[in-house]
């Protein structure tokens, strides 16, 4: 691809999907929740509350691993991705709500949840990688974050990880649907 179509590309994205970009990331699709009765986000006025979102259910970006035990049949790094892959699930969540990642104002906190072996003690190493992202993608004002990294005895369908987040937006302008 020349430089001048990918100058177009993120031309016609906006900031932080140009950003992703740029660093060689994409989002992926997002998927229906498999029952009616949760969906993958609500938003109560300018707080966008994301549910969990794992490994397990459908292949991950980046390669990741999609099952198993941190400490036994998955290394704290192929973790790390994991949660970095999950991350753009959240993201791809998020543009699906909002339409745009631009009207995210601030990430306000992540909770992860490591499926973690017994002795596995390294679970803040892990949710780095979507706290990293964010980092990278909206600086130190917008981007760090309130966190909680917790290690479980199991997760559904053997997910390596669960990420619950939190984030403010921007208020959109009912009659254009921009900020």
């Amino acid at each position: 691809m020349s430089i001048l179509r990918l100058a177009k590309i993120i031309a016609d994205m906006g900031l932080i999907e140009g950003k992703l970009a740029k660093m060689g990331l994409r989002l992926p699709q997002v998927h229906a929740y498999p029952s009616a009765n949760r969906i993958p986000c609500v938003q109560v006025g300018e707080i966008l509350f994301l549910g969990g979102h794992s490994t397990a259910r459908h292949p991950l970006m980046l390669g990741a691993k999609n099952t198993g035990k941190v400490g036994i049949e998955v290394t704290e790094q192929e973790a790390y991705v994991a949660a970095r892959a999950v991350a753009l699930q959240i993201l791809a969540s998020i543009k699906a709500h909002a339409g745009d990642l631009d009207l995210v104002k601030r990430v306000i906190r992540l909770h992860g949840m490591v499926n973690s072996a017994p002795g596995f003690e390294r679970q803040f190493a892990v949710i780095d990688g979507a706290s990293d992202l964010f980092f990278e993608l909206w600086g130190p004002e917008r981007g760090a974050h309130a966190r909680s990294a917790v290690g479980v005895a199991e997760l559904p369908r053997r997910s390596v990880l669960e990420i619950v987040g939190e984030f403010e937006m921007y208020p959109k302008n009912p009659a254009t649907g921009s900020t």
